[in-house]
Order: C-alpha cells, then sequence, then structure tokens
C-alpha cells in the first residue's frame, strides 16, 4: 500500500464554485483540501465541525471569570505579603482601611459571579 499519493487530478472550477468547495472543506476535520476532495470523490465519509454557540458563550464567560479570579488572587497574595512584613499597630491599621475596599470589590465580583452563573444556568434550562 502506497504511503503518498502519486497520481495528480487536476480540474477547473468557477471562482464561485471553488469558493463554495473550500468553505465545505473548512467545515470539515480533513487536513487540506486534497484530503477533502478524495473523501469525497471517494465516496468515504466527511466528519464534519460542529459548533455550539451556547457552550462558546458559556466558555467566554467562565474564562472571563477565570482571568478575574486570577487577578483577584494575585492582589491578594501582593496584599498578604505586605502584611506579613508589618512591624506595628499603626502600619497594620493602615493596611486594614486599605484592603476594605478590597474585601468590597472582592464580595461584589462573587455577586457578579452569582448572577452570570444563574444566567448561565437559565440559558441552559431554556434549551
Amino acid at each position: 500500500m502506497e504511503k503518498t499519493p502519486k497520481k495528480w487530478i487536476s480540474i477547473r472550477t468557477k471562482p464561485a464554485e471553488y469558493d463554495t468547495i473550500y468553505n465545505q472543506y473548512q467545515q470539515t476535520t480533513c487536513r487540506n483540501l486534497s484530503q477533502y476532495a478524495r473523501q469525497v470523490l471517494l465516496k468515504k465519509p466527511v466528519v464534519m465541525k460542529y459548533r455550539n454557540q451556547s457552550a462558546d458563550e458559556i466558555l467566554s464567560a467562565l474564562i472571563a471569570i477565570k482571568n478575574e479570579m486570577t487577578a483577584i488572587g494575585n492582589n491578594y497574595n501582593q496584599a498578604v505579603k505586605k502584611l506579613h512584613t508589618v512591624k506595628d499597630i499603626p502600619e497594620m491599621l493602615t493596611w486594614i482601611l486599605s484592603n476594605d475596599l478590597r474585601q468590597q470589590q472582592l464580595l461584589e465580583f462573587t455577586k457578579s459571579i452569582l448572577l452570570q452563573l444563574e444566567k448561565i444556568y437559565g440559558q441552559c434550562m431554556q434549551k
């Protein structure tokens, strides 16, 4: 059995036909246009790609949440490192007051995560 094809088949198409063929090829899992053409011409099955838009939207929302949680975690780690360097009471009070705003932001972000997850859940339950 030959590993690489040795024979060539050339066909001419109109630009619109080529665009149609190429667009159909791009919707498959074929590695290249030649592989797609061989599959079609030999009447072998062609595996089509499938996009689930609602899953894409959920994934985008979850990625945004992950990125924000990473940023919050980094800020929290920096704040805790700074707390470990505090040596006296007035400096500790300053640290506590400055981190009160961060705590409020964290609580607000947690609420927004819950709202987004409820929205995603609602969308999934409608389908």
